[in-house]
């Protein structure tokens, strides 16, 4: 069976998204088979995957979408014949969230460098410990060597949950990328390319120590 990582944050905008799409890549790029799952009604990770599908001969991971409660039965059928799965969801925490929750090896909530988003995780923080699944939070649009970016990284750490080392700066080239069906690991090598692949790396272990 492959390992379900499941993309959750209340506040829209916290780059879930791109936070999903980012990591499929990378973990194809590390010679994993990877599935992608949409359960947004927004499709934006749909919307990228097929402008993928239109640039690319070959997209390089399996796409699918799924309703809240369909998610427990399409994460088996695409576990029992990739490596890793991720799902990304809509941006809220309520009931709607558990099932892609319980059908989850690991949790992870992307946090933006904001006030805004940081109160937004602790619902779903106490979520997955309700459902007894891992969660990690991954800083986002990060701007380091601000005082609001070290406002908020004091703040996270304050958190009962784990932070990733590795954290995505807020960088033009995810946006960028993003619109072409693309992600920063597909552009010419960058500071991004070395926080994906740092990011990859991070969660892979921790999957590994699950």
């Amino acid at each position: 069976m492959g390992r379900v990582i499941t993309i959750a944050q209340q506040k829209g905008g916290s780059g879930k998204t791109t936070l999903a799409v980012n990591l499929a890549v990378g973990f194809a790029q590390a010679g994993k088979s990877v599935a992608l799952m949409d359960t947004d009604p927004q499709g934006s990770a749909g919307r990228w995957f097929m402008t993928r599908l239109d640039e690319l001969d070959e997209p390089g991971l399996e796409f699918a979408t799924a309703s809240a409660w369909g998610v427990p039965y399409e994460c088996r059928k695409l576990a029992d014949s990739h490596d890793i799965v991720i799902i990304d969801t809509p941006p809220k925490a309520d009931s709607d969230l558990r099932p892609a929750l319980r059908a989850s090896d690991l949790v992870l909530v992307p946090v933006a460098t904001s006030h805004l988003d940081l109160w937004a995780v602790e619902v779903v923080l106490n979520l997955a410990r309700s459902e007894n699944v891992p969660a990690m939070m991954v800083m986002t649009r990060a701007r380091s060597g601000t005082r609001l970016g070290l406002d908020v990284a004091e703040q996270a750490a304050g958190l009962d949950a784990e932070i990733t080392a590795a954290a995505m700066a807020n960088r033009v080239i995810y946006a960028e990328t993003l619109g072409k069906g693309r992600t920063a690991l597909e552009a010419p090598k960058g500071p991004a390319h070395d926080e994906m692949r740092a990011l990859v790396s991070e969660v892979a272990s921790r999957l590994d120590a699950l």
